[in-house]
């Protein structure tokens, strides 16, 4: 086999590394943002020095000088849940002082009849302004500055791929990366599955079957998934893609088609996609928001909506047909 041959039979293989994003480093191994914190607590160093050392001992400003620069190196360097520690102290103190009751009406213009006047130590709920507006029936997401549509992708096992399909799904995944012109995310979750559902509803079918075989079949597949969801913790593994329109981009479907050319881009991996509407959408945000609770069943009432209970006719209706 001819060198040629060899070089054209391997695929080509590159190392990513994990810190594409990290800032350049500009002098001493510091960045940008580490060198201005320094500088700065240089520079308010050197003028308290100025101002106060005709007043203040040698020994007391050399021991604030070292506690200061060291802080601030600390605060240059150093490092907090992934986050550099200026940045942490700096959510830190935004955190501290948001407020932490939330209310999707705006409480702090108008109150109903029916709240009482809030005293001193009672603080009412400030808006919660979510980045969403409004979700229609086709799975539009109305932002603050857009649209934007969500995609459900399966997964694909590249290990069980020969060496040129690898090389032509990571070409396929790699062009349509290259052709996206707006913001768009890809959320990879693993979310739990409700098997004691699906045995529950098997051992039900299982009394319908037609042949006695069959249902004992049923039954013990029943009880297999019973037992799976007992002592294992299945999850399952949900790909999300979220593609925003353009500012330029004009037309009543225009989000719907950015989704539908997801669909169709994505379809050459061997992948099954597919465009949600606005019920999948509502229910794959509660799920990305609380992923071990259960989908509450039923719609849920609009934000404005007025919720009464059944009045006493209707809640004792179902007494009188038991005597009639």
């Amino acid at each position: 086999m001819s060198p040629k041959s060899t070089l054209t039979d391997e695929p080509y293989r590159a190392r990513v590394p994990a810190d594409v994003d990290a800032p350049d480093k500009v002098l001493y191994g510091l960045t940008f943002r580490q060198l201005a914190i320094l500088a700065t607590a240089a520079l308010g160093g050197y003028g308290a020095w100025r101002a106060l050392h005709p007043f203040v001992p040698i020994p007391v400003l050399v021991g604030a000088a070292v506690l200061v620069g060291g802080l601030a190196f600390g605060v240059a360097v150093g490092r907090r849940d992934g986050l550099p520690l200026d940045v942490w102290l700096l959510a830190a103190v935004r955190h501290s002082r948001a407020p932490h009751a939330l209310s999707t009406t705006d409480t702090g213009s108008r109150l109903p009849d029916w709240v009482e006047t809030p005293t001193s130590t009672m603080v009412l709920p400030a808006p919660l302004k979510l980045p969403a507006d409004a979700i229609d029936d086709g799975g539009e997401i109305r932002l603050d500055g857009g649209r934007a549509a969500m995609v459900t992708a399966s997964s694909v096992n590249l290990a069980l791929r020969t060496a040129d399909e690898q090389t032509a799904l990571i070409d396929t995944f790699g062009r349509w990366l290259n052709s996206l012109s707006t913001p768009t995310q890809i959320v990879v979750s693993a979310q739990p599955v409700d098997l004691h559902s699906a045995a529950q509803a098997l051992s039900r079918a299982a009394d319908d079957l037609p042949h006695p075989a069959l249902a004992n079949a049923a039954a013990d597949h029943a009880r297999f998934l019973d037992d799976l969801a007992q002592h294992r913790d299945p999850l399952r593994r949900q790909v999300l893609i979220i593609t925003r329109t353009s500012s330029g981009e004009r037309g009543e479907h225009a989000t719907r088609r950015r989704g539908d050319d997801t669909v169709r881009a994505l379809s050459g991996l061997g992948v099954t996609t597919r465009a949600l509407d606005g019920s999948a959408v509502t229910a794959a945000i509660a799920a990305a928001a609380d992923p071990y609770r259960p989908a509450r069943p039923g719609g849920l009432a609009a934000p404005d909506a007025v919720i009464t209970s059944p009045t006493p006719h209707q809640r004792h209706r179902p007494g009188r047909n038991r005597h009639t």
